[in-house]
């Protein structure tokens, strides 16, 4: 580690580009920054190999001095093994029993403070998504599937080695993960055991509660003649609801990851002929028989991409969905809300306030299926939310219009 301690500052190539600067052996060097969370470039950095002590990088980054990685790439993943059991040691303020909001809402705090600190180990990437450090593995696929075909260096070149971008390790490591589902799928049980490709930043249908709940509901009109899935993501719902036999199901979604996402999926799995995904806020236009939605279950801010799908700030999609529901049902159809109570044992949102949603909307319920969740935190005993999340159920909600 170098022994003074250079400034970084940041420009901006392009909107899209930020670009971080440092000094190296003397000289100034520069790169583009990218964060999926949109984080911005660390303000201070130092160069960092295989030579640096885990307590002399925990100080720095806890203090805010990030640390740009120029040793061997295994040697910086145990480094951040090394900062995380740092963090994890510290004492923490404990959550009171009798408030689970304020609870969530420090182990969110926590959550946060972490990743911030693990996300100041930096590593460097070349114009091709390589890593040019010794013993890295090839990532050139998983970061083009998140950032995109490879573009030119930035004006004024790179540092030695090749750098053209850099990243927090932290954050390629995730990339790496997410490519590895991207590439082997999820399976599905409700389609017959397939597969599931979702892309980065598209929320994966590992919990399979929810698809489970779409694949057993009565459907009204045997099938209907017609279905949107609303927020389709990986459009795992719009095939489920192809193959139960609907001949004719429109996805919506804003994220053009999704978008792609879902038509691919589409494709793979046989149902392209009868899913048509849009891109809309919400709703298509016109009318349909079944209008189902998975809409986000915990109303609070997310801080990354793929927590879009997890917190809806304000209940916003919610919201949104209930109260255009009515415009968007033919006559005696159905709507479809898949939604955990996660939020009401969080003391986030009540069950009184969720159908008091409905009646502002003009739905009425007509029956609830309800599903216990599989995944192993709801019996991880050690997770702070545990009570919370043992005790939760997701439900497919079967609402009608309000006959007036």
């Amino acid at each position: 580690m170098n022994a003074h301690r250079p400034t970084a500052s940041t420009t901006a190539a392009d909107s899209s580009h930020p670009v971080l600067t440092w000094e190296e052996s003397g000289v100034r060097r520069s790169a583009r920054w990218r964060s999926e969370n949109g984080a911005a470039p660390p303000r201070r950095v130092e160069i960092a190999d295989d030579r640096t002590k885990a307590d002399a990088a925990y100080k720095l980054v806890c203090e805010g001095t990030a640390l740009l990685w120029r040793g061997d790439f295994h040697n910086a993943r145990q480094l951040l093994a090394a900062l995380a059991r740092r963090i994890d040691r510290r004492p923490r303020k404990p959550a009171p029993a009798d408030d689970p909001a304020r609870a969530f809402h420090l182990h969110r705090a926590a959550q946060s403070q972490r990743a911030r600190i693990l996300g100041m180990l930096l590593v460097p990437l070349d114009a091709q998504y390589g890593v040019p450090l010794h013993r890295a593995p090839d990532v050139r696929a998983a970061c083009a599937l998140a950032y995109g075909p490879a573009g030119p260096a930035p004006e004024g070149g790179g540092a030695p080695d090749g750098t053209d971008s850099v990243v927090s390790l932290r954050e390629l490591l995730g990339l790496v993960g997410a490519y590895e589902w991207h590439r082997k799928g999820v399976e599905i049980p409700a389609l017959g055991g397939e597969r599931v490709h979702p892309d980065y930043g598209v929320f994966s249908p590992q919990r399979g509660e929810y698809v489970d709940l779409v694949a057993r509901a009565p459907l009204p009109g045997q099938p209907p003649a017609l279905a949107f899935d609303i927020g389709t993501g990986t459009g795992v719902l719009a095939a489920v609801l192809a193959r139960r036999g609907v001949p004719r199901v429109i996805g919506t979604d804003q994220d053009p990851r999704a978008l792609a996402c879902a038509r691919q999926n589409a494709e793979r799995l046989g149902v392209a002929d009868r899913v048509e995904i849009m891109e809309a806020d919400l709703f298509p236009a016109g009318r349909a028989p079944l209008v189902v939605c998975n809409p986000p279950w915990v109303p609070a801010k997310p801080t990354s991409s793929v927590e879009y799908a997890v917190y809806d700030p304000n209940s916003r999609m919610l919201r949104g969905f209930l109260a255009g529901l009515p415009a968007h049902l033919t006559p005696g159809g159905e709507g479809w809300l898949i939604l955990s109570d996660l939020a009401e044992h969080l003391g986030l949102r009540t069950r009184a306030d969720l159908l008091a949603l409905f009646e502002a909307a003009g739905l009425t319920v007509l029956d609830r299926l309800d599903i216990a969740p599989r995944h192993p935190r709801a019996r991880d005993t050690t997770d702070p939310l545990h009570a919370a999340r043992a005790a939760e159920v997701t439900s497919l909600w079967r609402l009608g219009v309000t006959a007036g």
